[in-house]
């Protein structure tokens, strides 16, 4: 593993990352239109100039572009790979416009569907070839068996030997649960359940902030307790192939969890916006993660593949779950959404995502070294 990787590595990581992550998504979109009778005029592997192309028999040009940023999918009728409806075009036989309800919004939901077939995949791989990671102990893992230094459940009267049965009321069944339900939620007050010589005790605390630093330099901040388990070795689990596809399925949406906690607290002012990034630190951390193997590598690309799912899943016009929430309207409405309304909506949503886009490329920029970070 490199101390500090190489430029180039950032470059060819985010490269190796998002470039096919983005174009399998336009790839869903494109099999489930085609599937469905809707025809595609052209499939970019990349954006802006054709470098090289051919035509297929069904007429859709399938090209490789000068900027190798993911890709694009221009169905008929399109004015442009933005599926906006050409004004200027009547309606046609095979044309997106004019497929019904239910093919444009499976059409829509291909490509994130898509990423996140991607990210279980993944996930599913990982558990099938390594097995289902695990703390082997002869005692429950949930028994605490020690403090940190620091302990803010020590602090609040919690002691050796206790077991962790649940968090705010909710059951956890191991201790990396337990981290899971603390680790997103610095400085929140919290009960946490003990049991102890046969009577269930709660204790009421404040998680700490802890930031931690990994060793390139990146900075989380995360809430602790200051516990540890009792004993006990990280093993790894044999499962089958059955087994792992539910498991990579769960492993996907704790993570989905996970982002739809943090971008919440972003909101409400639970932590700071330059916790948020973009291309910038996204090519910063595929490069990193590169320089650790290929395990590494493919991990983040799981997680990418689930980001893109969920930020395409939101209801903001201009994104797939803008076009999806214009077709609930639709559905309910009988008919679509009037043109004036559909026109600011676009508008509106694509001054949220350019606006999105500067806070996180200046959060970006500002965390180089290059500005003192």
């Amino acid at each position: 593993m490199f101390e500090s990787p190489p430029f180039w590595m950032y470059i060819i990581g985010f490269l190796l990352m998002l470039g096919p992550l983005v174009t399998v998504h336009e790839l869903g979109h494109y099999l489930v239109g085609r599937w469905l009778g809707v025809k595609a005029e052209a499939f970019s592997v990349g954006f802006g100039k054709e470098i090289v192309g051919r035509t297929d028999r069904h007429g859709t040009r399938w090209k490789l572009s000068m900027l190798p940023l993911g890709g694009y999918v221009q169905f008929k009728g399109d004015m442009n790979p933005a599926s906006i409806p050409d004004p200027n075009a009547p309606p046609e036989a095979g044309s997106f416009q004019t497929a019904s309800l239910w093919r444009r919004t499976l059409i829509v939901a291909a490509g994130p569907v898509t990423n996140i077939i991607v990210a279980i995949a993944i996930f599913a791989a990982f558990f099938a070839v390594l097995g289902k990671p695990t703390i082997i102990a002869e005692e429950d893992p949930r028994t605490v068996g020690a403090f940190a230094e620091e302990s803010v459940a020590q602090d609040a009267g919690m002691q050796v030997g206790d077991t962790i049965i649940a968090i705010d009321g909710d059951t956890v069944e191991d201790f990396e649960a337990i981290q899971k339900s603390i680790a997103l939620y610095p400085n929140r007050d919290m009960v946490i359940t003990v049991e102890r010589d046969g009577s269930d005790v709660d204790i009421p605390l404040t998680t700490a902030r802890v930031e931690e630093t990994d060793s390139f330099g990146n900075v989380s901040v995360l809430g602790r307790i200051g516990v540890g388990p009792s004993g006990g070795k990280m093993a790894f689990e044999d499962v089958s192939v059955f087994q792992s596809i539910p498991l990579a399925a769960e492993q996907c949406w704790e993570v989905t969890g996970m982002m739809i906690v943090g971008i919440k607290q972003v909101i409400i002012g639970e932590r700071s916006i330059k916790e948020l990034g973009g291309p910038v630190k996204i090519a910063k951390y595929s490069g990193e993660q590169m320089s650790r193997g290929f395990l590494s590598f493919v991990s983040f690309i799981a997680l990418i593949s689930l980001n893109l799912a969920f930020i395409n899943l939101l209801p903001i016009p201009a994104l797939d779950g803008g076009h999806l929430a214009f077709y609930a309207v639709e559905a309910v409405r009988r008919k679509p959404a009037g043109p004036q309304a559909t026109e600011w909506a676009y508008r509106t949503g694509i001054a949220i995502v350019l606006t999105l886009m500067v806070v996180v490329t200046v959060n970006d920029l500002v965390s180089l070294p290059l500005f003192g970070s």
